[in-house]
C-alpha cells in the first residue's frame, strides 16, 4: 500500500471511530495572527479537532432529512426542539426564540400550454420521480412553488428570454420582441430568481415560468441521478422570488423585528419586496414541449440551451395559461440560539449560524451545513466539560425560514440591533457538503483567519484542507461570485460575500465581519425533492468525512476568534481591497463618461485608511494591557464601512464596500452605489455616492488612528 493511500485509510478509520487525531496533526505551523503566544490555544484546538464524529454526523443528517420541513410547519417544529435538544446536551444555553412572519404556502398551481392550434402540449407541474428514490413519495413533498409569488389565472402568448438578465431583455428589444403581458419562459442560472421576476415584472409581462436547463444542471453536465449527481428530467427547482436585493425579511418589518407580540400598526404592506406577477417553477420535463413548439426567430448565440431541438423566442407557437393560488398568512418560525458566556471578554459575541429549514429534505441544502454545526458543538462541549471556556461568549444559531427570504436571522438580527456593535464576528455555513471542494466567501479583514483556521484542519484525503484547497480551487459558484478583481499575492482566493444566505445582515446591514464556508461539487438537485439523504450517500459524501471536516472548520473558526488575544482583523488587506475596487471602478467610470468623476477625495481616504491600517496592525502584534478597548475600536471599523443613509433606493442594505447585486441578487457587488450608478450611467449618484465611500473611510480612518 503507498503511503497516499496509507495515510487517507488511517484518517477514514480516524474519521469513522471518532477516534483522536495523531498528536500535532492539527497544528499550524506557525503563530497564527491575533495571538502573542499559540502553544496553550494549539492543545485546546488539538482536543476539539478530535471530538467531531463523522458517523455521528451521518446520523445526524438522516435525522434532520427524515422528512420534509417547510418552516413553519410541524415538521420544522420537530427539527427545531432536535437541534434544541442537541444544543442543551452540549452544555449551551438555550432558547427557541418565534417570530411571527408572512409566508405563503401553495393552494393551486397549475400551468398549461398549448400550440397555435388549440391542441394542449403539456399540463404540469408533473410530480418528481426518477427509478428507485426511497423519498420521493412522501405525500408531505410540497408540490413546486416560488416562495413571494403572486396569486392569479393568466394567459398569455410565451416568449424565451434566456437567463432573465437586463441584457436578455434587452437583446429581446433588439428583436423588436415586447414582453408585455406576455408569459416569460427563463431558465435557471447567472442571477437570483428572483431578479428574473423583478425584471419580467419591469418589463410588463404578466407570468414567469423557470425551469432548469440541462445545460445548466442537468444531463450536459454528466449522468443525471440516480445514475449521478445532476438534476433528473422532473427535478424542479423550488425557491423564493421574493425581492431580496431591495430588503430581505418578513416582508412587512423591513428593520424592525416581526416578534408575536408586534402591534399590526408596526407592519406595513409587502410590496416593497415582494412581486405581483405569478411565477412557476417547473422541469425540463414539463419545459421541453412549451420551447419545441415555440415559434419565432431562432435564439442569438449562447441562448442555446441541450434540449435536443433548436429554440426560439417567440412570441407564437405556444400560448400558455397559470394558475397560482397562494395561501399567504402570518406564520410562526422558530429560531433555536444556544450560548456560552465568555470569561474576560463577555461582552465581545462570536456568532456561528446555519439555517434549518428546507424546501423539501434539504440533506445539502441546509442539513449538511447543521449536522456539522452540531458536530461542531459536540466538540465545545466536550471542551466545555473538562474545563474550558471562551474569553468572548460564543452564540450559536440555527436560523428559521431563510428558504422564503433569510427571515429568521434577519427577524434576529434587527432585534438585536443595538447589541450587533458587540457582535465581533459572524461565521455562517449553508451548504455544508456538496462534494469535496472547500470554498469560503469573507470580508477582506478575515479571509487570511479562513486560510489560517484551514491550515489548521485535516483533510480527509492527504494534508490539509488549505492543501486541497490550494490544489482544487474552483469557480463559477453565482452565489460566491463578485465583480471584484482577484486578490494579488494570495495562494487561494477567498470570495466576497454577496447575498443567498444568513450572514447578509449581520454584515450588510449591521456591519459584523462575516464569513461563509462550504465544501461543493457536482450538485444538480438544489431545492428538489432529490436533495435528500440517498442522494447525499450516493453523491456527495458517502463516508460524512467532509461532514466531520466542515465541523471541524467552522467550530475551529469560534474557537479561535473567542479566545485570540486581541481580534484578528487584517485591515491593511481590507484597504488593499478598497483600492483595488476604486481602481477597477475608475477605470470603468472613464470608458463610460471620460474622466468627468472625480476619484481624487475618494482615492486620497483610502490612502490613508490603509496607513493607519498598517499602523493598527503594529499594535496588534504587540497588544496592550488592555485588549477589550483596543478590540472596540478594531471592531468600530466594519461599522464605519455602513451608510447611515443606506444605498440608492434600497436604503436597508446599508454597508458601502459589499451588497448584493440589484440586478444579479446572489453575487457580490463591491463598492454598489458607484458601481451602479455607474452601469446605470447616472453621473450625479456615482459622484454622491463617491463622496459617501469617502466619509465612510476617514470614520474608519479615524476609528483606527484612535488606538494608541
Amino acid at each position: 500500500m503507498d503511503t497516499r493511500k496509507s495515510l487517507w485509510l488511517s484518517t477514514l478509520l480516524i474519521a469513522l471511530s471518532g477516534a483522536s487525531l495523531p498528536r500535532g496533526a492539527a497544528q499550524s505551523s506557525s503563530t497564527p495572527f491575533g495571538y502573542t503566544s499559540f502553544s496553550q490555544q494549539a492543545s485546546i484546538e488539538e482536543k476539539f479537532l478530535a471530538v467531531p464524529s463523522a458517523k455521528r454526523a451521518g446520523e445526524e443528517l438522516k435525522t434532520l432529512t427524515a422528512e420534509p420541513h417547510l418552516a413553519a410547519t410541524p415538521e420544522d417544529r420537530r427539527t427545531t426542539d432536535y437541534v434544541a435538544e442537541q444544543f442543551r446536551a452540549a452544555g449551551l444555553q438555550t432558547q427557541i426564540v418565534p417570530y411571527r412572519v408572512l409566508l405563503n404556502w401553495p393552494k393551486v398551481v397549475r400551468v398549461q400550454a398549448y400550440d397555435s392550434a388549440g391542441k394542449l402540449l403539456m399540463t404540469g407541474p408533473t410530480r418528481e420521480h426518477v427509478e428507485g428514490d426511497p423519498f420521493q413519495d412522501n405525500p408531505r413533498v410540497v408540490m413546486p412553488f416560488n416562495g413571494s409569488s403572486g396569486s392569479g389565472d393568466v394567459v398569455g402568448d410565451v416568449v424565451y428570454a434566456n437567463y432573465g438578465r437586463p441584457e436578455d431583455f434587452k437583446e429581446l428589444e433588439e428583436h423588436h420582441i415586447d414582453v408585455h403581458r406576455k408569459i416569460v419562459i427563463v431558465r435557471y442560472g447567472m442571477n437570483f430568481r428572483g431578479v428574473k421576476v423583478y425584471l419580467a415584472e419591469l418589463h410588463g409581462a404578466s407570468g414567469v415560468l423557470i425551469y432548469s436547463d440541462p445545460h445548466d444542471d442537468g444531463y450536459y453536465k454528466g449522468d443525471a441521478y440516480p445514475q449521478g449527481p445532476w438534476r433528473p428530467e422532473t427535478g424542479v427547482q423550488r425557491g423564493s422570488v421574493q425581492y431580496l436585493f431591495k430588503y430581505p425579511g418578513d416582508p412587512e418589518t423591513p428593520g424592525v423585528a416581526s416578534t408575536p407580540d408586534l402591534p399590526d400598526s408596526s407592519r406595513i404592506s409587502p410590496d416593497g419586496n415582494q412581486p405581483h406577477i405569478l411565477s412557476i417553477p417547473i422541469s425540463y420535463h414539463d419545459a421541453a414541449p412549451i420551447l419545441k413548439a415555440m415559434k419565432g426567430p431562432g435564439v442569438p448565440e449562447g441562448w442555446q440551451g441541450a434540449l435536443p431541438f433548436r429554440y426560439h423566442l417567440g412570441p407564437g407557437g405556444v400560448r400558455a395559461h397559470l394558475v397560482s393560488q397562494q395561501d399567504y398568512q402570518r406564520r410562526t418560525i422558530w429560531d433555536v440560539i444556544g450560548t456560552i458566556p465568555g470569561t474576560d471578554l463577555a461582552n465581545e459575541q462570536v456568532i456561528v449560524g446555519n439555517h434549518r429549514d428546507a424546501w423539501v429534505y434539504g440533506a445539502v441544502d441546509p442539513s449538511s451545513g447543521t449536522a456539522a454545526m452540531l458536530e461542531a458543538i459536540h466538540g465545545i462541549g466536550a471542551l466545555l466539560k473538562e474545563g474550558w471556556h471562551p474569553r468572548r461568549t460564543l452564540v450559536f444559531c440555527s436560523w428559521d425560514a431563510e428558504e422564503e427570504g433569510l427571515i429568521g436571522s434577519t427577524e434576529w438580527v434587527e432585534q438585536h440591533a443595538q447589541e450587533m456593535s458587540n457582535a465581533v464576528a459572524y461565521f455562517n455555513t449553508d451548504v455544508g457538503v456538496a462534494g469535496p471542494n472547500f470554498t469560503a466567501a469573507a470580508v477582506p479583514s478575515l479571509k487570511d483567519f479562513v486560510r489560517q483556521v484551514t491550515q489548521s484542519v485535516p483533510s480527509p484525503v492527504i494534508g490539509t484542507v488549505y492543501q486541497q484547497w490550494r490544489q482544487k480551487q474552483t469557480g463559477g459558484d453565482e452565489h460566491r461570485a463578485s465583480n471584484a478583481p482577484p486578490e494579488e499575492g494570495v495562494e487561494v482566493q477567498v470570495a466576497d460575500l454577496g447575498s443567498g444566505s444568513d450572514f447578509t445582515p449581520f454584515l450588510q446591514h449591521a456591519g459584523v465581519p462575516s464569513t461563509d464556508v462550504g465544501s461543493g461539487g457536482d450538485y444538480g438537485v438544489y431545492h428538489s425533492a432529490f436533495d435528500d439523504y440517498a442522494w447525499f450517500v450516493m453523491n456527495a459524501d458517502p463516508h460524512f468525512l467532509y461532514l466531520q471536516e466542515m465541523a471541524r472548520v467552522l467550530g475551529l473558526e469560534a474557537i479561535r476568534m473567542a479566545d485570540a488575544d486581541v481580534l484578528p482583523y487584517d485591515y491593511p488587506a481590507y484597504a488593499r481591497s478598497v483600492l483595488s475596487y476604486l481602481n477597477a471602478a475608475e477605470q470603468k467610470a472613464a470608458q463610460i463618461d471620460g474622466d468627468s468623476l472625480d476619484f481624487r477625495a475618494v482615492r486620497s481616504a483610502a490612502d490613508r485608511f490603509a496607513a493607519a491600517a498598517a499602523k493598527a496592525r503594529s499594535l496588534q502584534l504587540a497588544p496592550p494591557h488592555n485588549p477589550e478597548a483596543l478590540d472596540l475600536s478594531l471592531r468600530a471599523v466594519e461599522t464605519d464601512l455602513l451608510s447611515p443613509a443606506g444605498l440608492p433606493n434600497r436604503p436597508w442594505y446599508k454597508h458601502l464596500i459589499y451588497a448584493p447585486g440589484e440586478f444579479t441578487g446572489y453575487s457580490a457587488v463591491v463598492i454598489p452605489g458607484i458601481n451602479e450608478a455607474l452601469d446605470a450611467h447616472i453621473r450625479s449618484l456615482a459622484q454622491q455616492q463617491i463622496t459617501a465611500l469617502t466619509e465612510a473611510l476617514d470614520r474608519a480612518t479615524q476609528t483606527l488612528d484612535s488606538i494608541h
